[in-house]
């Protein structure tokens, strides 16, 4: 390994352990909805980025059919300037997204939320009732998060290896099986180091007159930034029939 690449791993590593937990950058979310008939969902995350203090802000649109990005998706911004505002930046990733957010109209319900900053029993579980009746009912539906151990080698092993996910949905009916939602194969270099990840939102959207209900799942993950750790948000999303 290159000396000079070894020393700045240290000193990136060293900086990092003794600054201060909120020199890191955690993205603020914003859930922006589906369309009409549940294929689409989008959610922004947006921020000042740590190091060089640059306003930037990422929409990301996901196939609820395949759970992929869409064509074109994320729209990422990022104005150079330290002058610039967030919004600024956020204004500049929806020019980027065209015409694409026009058939995101429809908020969908927030079931359960976390905020970066919340104490939580189990991070990786998350449940709720899974739409709202009066009197409350019985249903339920639940998801675990599982963190895999990744082959890192470079920066991401020289600051302690890499980690992926895996999310399943759990149901407690007889003779239904868990339902493996995810599982990383390998860890996108978009996610940098990642070194954890926990639940943030349960959000769903049922279509008028449909028998599905459309789930999308945001998970936080942490990675090393320049000043501390950085968070990210990333979405996983799921189909559900309803009888």
């Amino acid at each position: 390994m290159d000396n000079l690449y070894l020393i700045s791993a240290i000193f990136l590593w060293f900086s990092m352990a003794i600054t201060p937990a909120n020199a890191g950058d955690f993205a603020t979310r914003a859930i922006i909805g589906f369309s009409v008939d549940g294929n689409q969902f989008a959610f922004e995350e947006f921020g000042i980025q740590d190091g060089s203090g640059f306003p930037y802000s990422t929409i990301y649109v996901i196939d609820t059919r395949t759970d992929n990005w869409i064509s074109g998706s994320p729209f990422r911004a990022r104005i150079e300037n330290e002058d610039s505002s967030v919004q600024d930046a956020r204004d500049l990733a929806r020019e980027m997204s065209g015409n694409t957010l026009s058939q995101i109209s429809e908020a969908g319900i927030i079931n359960a939320t976390n905020t970066p900053l919340e104490v939580v029993d189990n991070p990786h579980r998350m449940e709720a009732r899974p739409w709202a009746f009066n009197p409350p009912t019985n249903d339920r539906i639940e998801f675990r998060l599982e963190e895999l151990d990744f082959f890192s080698e470079g920066l991401c092993a020289d600051l302690g290896g890499t980690k992926g996910f895996r999310v399943s949905q759990i149901f407690k009916e007889a003779g239904k099986t868990t339902k493996l939602l995810h599982e990383d194969t390998a860890v996108p270099q978009s996610r940098g180091c990642p070194t954890s990840y926990r639940f943030a939102d349960i959000v769903t959207y049922r279509p008028a007159g449909g028998n599905e209900l459309i789930i999308a799942l945001l998970i936080l993950y942490e990675t090393f930034g320049f000043e501390g750790p950085d968070g990210r948000y990333l979405a996983v999303t799921t189909r559900m029939s309803i009888q």
